[in-house]
């Protein structure tokens, strides 16, 4: 099992001082790999502080040698895909072959997407993404590459250099039960799931169980068709004696747990003793 903290880009932990500090304090106390939010607004009633998180993990892949870096999650729906394959392979540079691409839908359509003029309703962010992401793995294979698709148009070009890794790993987000992002996610290299509890009232995002993981995991299965290996990260907080639960996500199929830090939750003073304290002590 591998461990990763998730640092937020908003509010208090708007400043880029900061989130490096945070992630070279990771990298000290045995962390396995520093991601950030991706976000704009955010909250459109609160507008929060927000800070870029490209540029962000620009410096924190300058400042540290060890941790694995990267987005969780980006919102490729609102980016064009060219540029975000410049900077992926960019940052697999700088970094010497440590970024990961985390990806998803976004959490609100209206504050990331349609306060700027762009499409926030779900399906057609989702149409993108499948584009994007065609479009940045395409362009960092360093060989000449075209697309037409409904959204993006690349005429045949050819980047270099391409990144440091064979192919920068792609890590697709979703809400289970919803089963799109998931058939999404079966065909890259990694899956970054949550639970929803679905109720008249609403919903609830939930910490996936084991039982909960291994069903989204045979799911995602069923829907491969390579045999590469295959990360699935799981987002929670453990327990103070986690070995029972850990082995339990292992044989589910979990190979990363996931601290994500929620700003309205852990203040920074909080985080920063969550992530100095390091990730099997963390409770």
């Amino acid at each position: 099992m591998r461990y990763a903290v998730n640092l937020p880009v908003i509010g208090e932990y708007a400043d880029p001082h900061v989130l490096v500090k945070l992630a070279q304090d990771a990298e000290r106390a045995g962390w396995d790999a520093v991601f950030v939010w991706d976000s704009l607004v955010f909250d459109l009633r609160t507008q929060p502080p927000v800070t870029d998180p490209w540029i962000v993990l620009a410096a924190i892949a300058a400042t540290t040698e060890r941790v694995k870096i990267g987005t969780m999650v980006a919102q490729l729906a609102r980016r064009r895909p060219w540029k975000v394959a410049r900077e992926v392979a960019t940052l697999d540079h700088l970094s010497a072959g440590r970024m990961i691409l985390g990806v998803g839908l976004g959490f609100s359509g209206e504050a990331e997407f349609e306060q700027f003029g762009e499409d926030g309703d779900a399906r057609v962010r989702a149409d993108k993404l499948d584009e994007c992401l065609t479009i940045v793995r395409g362009l960092c294979t360093g060989e000449p590459f075209a697309f037409s698709g409904e959204h993006y148009t690349v005429r045949e070009t050819t980047f270099r250099p391409r990144p440091v890794q064979d192919q920068v790993p792609v890590w697709v987000a979703g809400y289970w039960p919803n089963k799109r992002p998931f058939r999404r996610a079966a065909r890259w290299d990694g899956a970054a799931p949550a639970e929803m509890d679905i109720r008249e009232d609403g919903f609830s995002i939930l910490p996936s169980s084991p039982d909960s993981a291994r069903k989204m995991i045979d799911y995602i299965t069923e829907h491969r068709t390579t045999d590469a290996p295959y990360d699935v990260v799981v987002s929670r907080t453990l327990p103070p004696e986690p070995d029972n639960l850990i082995s339990e996500y292992e044989s589910a199929g979990v190979t990363w747990i996931l601290r994500d830090l929620l700003p309205w939750e852990t203040p920074l003073e909080e985080a920063v003793r969550i992530i100095q304290t390091g990730p099997l002590g963390a409770a």
